[in-house]
């Protein structure tokens, strides 16, 4: 039995297996929400894994489900334009969003601009002030992470300044590693989501989710994705492959 602030693990047979039964967990999660409180509000992960499960919520249908009722905001984005073969946004919309009935309003991309990231952290915070807030921080019903092998998840980065913001949800952040600006979600703004789900596929992820998941040192628990204290106990949706450096998981 999991203690309550532990993270849960399911793991998968393979990516298409993942994307399918993440596909139908979401789509409950939105019914459950819906019943509760009339909006499902999802922020989105950008990467190879949510793509296929964003695909799978396109291919259900759009009469399945009560799309007028969600409302779609983004974990991180690059500083690139919306129609880039980068943006998190257009890659969003050309898997599922552009594929359903979601009312337009109630997407809200992260624009950029990689002449003012700040300017763009502040605009997208402004965005966000209409939510629920915990802890001084917007609450999303459910929040979509994706893991890098470096242990970054959304855009934080290991080394980068914005590991240690605390005071706002959104911030800019140079990411040396790419050469490039993001925003994106801080720590404090991720960790009280409602719901937390890590997609992780692939074996050169292995070893950063048993690093992740079982720290054993410092090193591994300064890795972003480790640094992450959720308010709700994050579930990691993980293939195979990702979790063979497991043990004593229980998987699906």
């Amino acid at each position: 039995m999991n203690h309550p602030r532990e993270p849960q693990v399911r793991i998968h047979a393979d990516p298409e297996e993942l994307a399918a039964t993440v596909a139908s967990e979401v789509l409950d999660l939105a019914a459950r929400c819906i019943r509760a409180h009339g909006v499902f509000r999802i922020a989105l992960a950008g990467g190879r894994t949510p793509r296929a499960l964003y695909e799978h919520l396109a291919q259900i249908g759009p009469g399945h489900g009560d799309w007028s009722h969600w409302e779609i905001f983004y974990g991180d984005e690059r500083c690139v334009p919306q129609d880039d073969l980068d943006s998190n946004h257009r890659m969003a919309r050309e898997a599922w969003l552009d594929r359903v009935p979601i009312p337009p309003e109630r997407i809200h991309p992260m624009v950029t601009d990689p002449n003012d990231p700040e300017g763009d952290a502040r605009r997208y915070g402004a965005v966000l002030s209409d939510l629920p807030r915990r802890e001084g921080m917007p609450v999303f019903d459910l929040v979509l992470l994706g893991l890098g092998p470096d242990g970054h998840t959304a855009s934080l980065f290991p080394g980068t300044d914005i590991l240690e913001v605390t005071d706002r949800p959104v911030a800019a952040v140079y990411v040396p590693q790419k050469g490039s600006w993001r925003i994106s979600l801080t720590r404090p703004a991720l960790e009280q989501a409602d719901a937390l789900w890590f997609l992780v596929t692939g074996a050169d992820k292995a070893d950063t989710v048993a690093r992740v998941l079982h720290p054993a040192g410092a090193e591994d628990a300064a890795l972003p994705a480790a640094l992450l204290a959720p308010a709700r106990p994050p579930v990691w949706h993980l293939d195979r492959d990702a979790a063979r450096s497991l043990s004593g998981d229980g998987g699906d």
